[in-house]
């Protein structure tokens, strides 16, 4: 292999296309940056601090989601796999563990620096991804342009936010402005008179799906050692860990299941609808880790360490289980559907929404996605797909 070669476009429709070792690595290293995330997450929920816990979580997950999902387009269109592309994606995986580092100090201080710099770490070293695809792709240069010039001002901008005060009440109004220009970026970039750059809508999919993959992992990994703590410590709560255990597999193996019933593939079939789609797994992803966070949390409630009502336990898991289900069935399934099948998952959010004022409530939850997955099978497989 060459120490530098051309950076062309690769064909949309490339035969055979998969996910490459680097890619893979570079997701494996990115999930310590959510298992990060998750973290002071479960704690802030435990001690009852919902709103400074749900502020914090999603401003680190933009952060982590937006650098994993920008590599994984522009790798989908101008993946060389040499030596410089290696680097390159190399210094990115680095910022990312520099940001991954600088999580605790944004959760307990809403001192965001060290993760800023690491985001820009990352983001910077994709300019220079983008500068050298302008270089060997005079077809698309405009575009290529494009995001190097639009990734580094607003890159400017995040760094200008750091002048801020920890406690401004700026901070969460700047944070929203610049994540509009970040998600802005993509679009004006997309439509620059080079044409949209030459994504491979199977390979798009299969990187999505692995990384909705390692995220759900990650959360029976932090729910595991949760329970296995919990066990440790005092035989009278036996009972009721357990219950929490069966439930809380029951319910991963559900939200696996429900992702992957349906390939994406077939969706990106323009600019627009692969954009809406691609954004829309922000929640999705944010989802997957907070269920982990959210199981973590009913262990403490169970072993009588967390600070908060059964009620609010139970939601620690409800919301994310649903933000989960509605936008996997918005993104993914609901194109599928027809008649009254396609109203299901929004009546099963609902119900689950409301579950945590009942008794046994995670369980619930856990029946309740075990009844739509049979829904799927039964009744699902058997509906004409709109779009087959």
């Amino acid at each position: 292999m060459s120490w530098l070669t051309p950076m062309r476009a690769r064909s949309s429709d490339e035969p055979h296309r998969a996910s490459t070792p680097l890619e893979l690595f570079f997701d494996l290293c990115f999930v310590v940056a959510v298992s990060q995330a998750a973290l002071p997450l479960h704690h802030s929920l435990a001690e009852g601090h919902v709103l400074v816990a749900l502020r914090g979580f999603l401003m680190v997950f933009f952060a982590i989601w937006w650098a994993w999902m920008n590599f994984t387009w522009f790798a989908s269109a101008y993946d060389t796999d040499d030596d410089v592309y290696r680097i390159t994606t190399l210094v990115q995986i680095a910022g990312a563990l520099v940001l991954a580092a600088g999580v605790d100090t944004a959760f307990e201080h809403s001192d965001f620096t060290e993760i800023t710099i690491g985001y820009v770490i990352m983001r910077l070293a994709l300019v220079a991804q983008w500068l050298r695809a302008a270089r060997s792709d005079p077809q698309r240069r405009p575009t290529a342009y494009r995001y190097a010039i639009g990734i580094s001002a607003v890159q400017v901008l995040w760094l200008l936010r750091l002048l801020l005060p920890a406690e401004s009440a700026l901070t969460v109004p700047v944070f929203l402005g610049l994540v509009l220009l970040e998600l802005a970026v993509p679009i004006w970039a997309e439509n620059a008179r080079g044409g949209p750059t030459t994504y491979h809508p199977h390979h798009i999919a299969e990187r999505y799906g692995l990384f909705t993959l390692i995220v759900l992992g990650e959360s029976v990994m932090a729910a595991v050692v949760a329970f296995h703590d919990a066990y440790n410590e005092r035989a009278e709560f036996t009972a009721g860990l357990t219950r929490l255990a069966i439930s809380g597999v029951l319910i991963v193996f559900a939200l696996w299941w429900i992702y992957f019933d349906r390939s994406a593939h077939g969706l990106l079939t323009s600019l627009r609808t692969s954009i809406l789609w691609g954004y829309g797994h922000y929640f999705i992803f944010g989802a997957a880790a907070a269920v982990g966070a959210g199981l973590s949390v009913a262990v403490d409630h169970v072993t009588e360490h967390a600070e908060i009502s059964s009620t609010l336990a139970a939601y620690a898991i409800a919301v994310p289980v649903a933000v989960y289900l509605f936008f996997v069935w918005l993104l993914h399934l609901r194109p599928h559907q027809s008649g009254t099948l396609r109203y299901a998952y929004p009546i099963v959010v609902v119900v689950i929404l409301l579950l945590p004022f009942v008794p046994g409530s995670i369980e619930l939850i856990a029946a309740v996605l075990v009844a739509l997955v049979a829904v799927m099978i039964t009744v699902g497989r058997r509906t004409p797909d709109p779009i087959a």
